[in-house]
């Protein structure tokens, strides 16, 4: 073979080695989404069955946000999320059934099943919540960037947080600080425009986030927060710029959850036929399309994708169901430190 030809067939190997790579990237951010979207539908259900107790909040519609954020961090960087924060704790990789057990409220779920819906919490897996108070994570994120900044760390801090929270003042209280002190870190907000049951117009005499946001002095952009492509390349070329050492930057991530704000909502705040517009959008069809019309996906393989998502999640109710609850004896464990925890105890 001429050394052209050579040329040649190695240049045609790593752009079909390229090809099958991203085929295979695409199909591992649809198996995410179909993961969380399962997930949650199952929880509906196990809900409605009083199975899983207290608040529910349902990441249904918004997986493209999680899936396509948590791409652009590594295992070293920590995440700070919210009160709806499956789709963000299955995202991480925190363990289906660790999620799951904590939704029951047994002893094997990720935060032994002390926190429940809103408090999914993984510290091996830098997974800092799972916050009920709306805004409360953004100090708390701000704290651990600082920590990492101190300790002249690389990693980053993520936090997650919707627009209602973006009308708190942490957030521009943190916003200030990360900017005056360089903090690595990524505020990624998710506008599904309604806080709560609050429109977006009502709550912010000015909805263009991504701009009031860089008056703070960071890089910050608008994202279609339904397609997780562009929601991948936007973090990372947030996180790329956050590395660098340009201090923080935000993302205003335009997402739209199907459900009601939560389980107990009855949801009359929202026209039917907007939840309909944004349901033609939904990120799982969008994404599934795209590598349809590319020739990177057929019936067969999304079919399996979603079984394979199915079974997970039956084997993680199996398993919450067989789990056992905390005993009445560990009700105080955690709560203060016993005797021998103490520093003068260990002296």
């Amino acid at each position: 073979m001429s050394t052209t030809r050579r040329k040649q067939s190695a240049k045609g190997t790593r752009h079909a080695t390229h090809q099958d790579a991203a085929a295979k990237h695409h199909r591992d951010l649809l198996a995410s989404m179909l993961l969380i979207r399962r997930f949650e539908e199952r929880c509906v259900e196990l809900y409605s069955a009083a199975k899983i107790r207290g608040f529910v909040h349902l990441y249904i519609g918004e997986e493209a946000v999680a899936v396509g954020v948590l791409q652009a961090l590594d295992e070293a960087d920590a995440v700070v999320s919210t009160y709806r924060e499956h789709g963000h704790a299955l995202a991480r990789g925190v363990p289906t059934d660790a999620v799951m057990a904590e939704m029951y409220g047994k002893a094997t779920g990720c935060s032994h099943g002390r926190g429940g819906s809103m408090h999914l919490f993984d510290a091996g897996r830098r997974f800092y919540g799972g916050n009920a108070i709306v805004g409360g994570g953004i100090p708390l994120a701000a704290g651990l960037a600082l920590a990492e900044k101190m300790r002249g760390g690389t990693g980053i801090v993520c936090c997650f947080f919707g627009d209602g929270a973006f009308a708190e003042g942490e957030f521009h209280e943190t916003a200030n600080l990360a900017t005056l002190w360089g903090l690595p870190l990524l505020l990624a907000c998710e506008n599904n425009l309604y806080a709560m049951g609050t429109p977006l117009p009502v709550e912010h005499a000015q909805t263009d986030l991504a701009m009031r946001a860089a008056s703070y002095g960071m890089p910050a952009w608008a994202v279609d927060g339904m397609d997780v492509l562009a929601v991948e390349e936007a973090a990372c070329r947030a996180v790329d710029g956050i590395r660098a050492g340009h201090g923080p930057h935000f993302l205003e991530l335009r997402t739209y959850r199907f459900r009601a704000h939560s389980m107990y909502d009855p949801d009359r705040y929202r026209d039917k036929a907007e939840i309909e517009r944004w349901r033609a959008r939904d990120p799982l069809t969008l994404l599934a399309e795209r590598i349809r019309a590319a020739g990177e996906l057929d019936d067969a393989s999304y079919a399996d994708l979603d079984r394979r998502a199915a079974d997970e999640v039956d084997q993680a109710v199996a398993a919450a169901e067989a789990a056992p609850v905390e005993p009445v004896t560990d009700l105080l464990r955690y709560v203060s430190a016993a005797p021998g925890d103490l520093p003068e105890a260990r002296r």
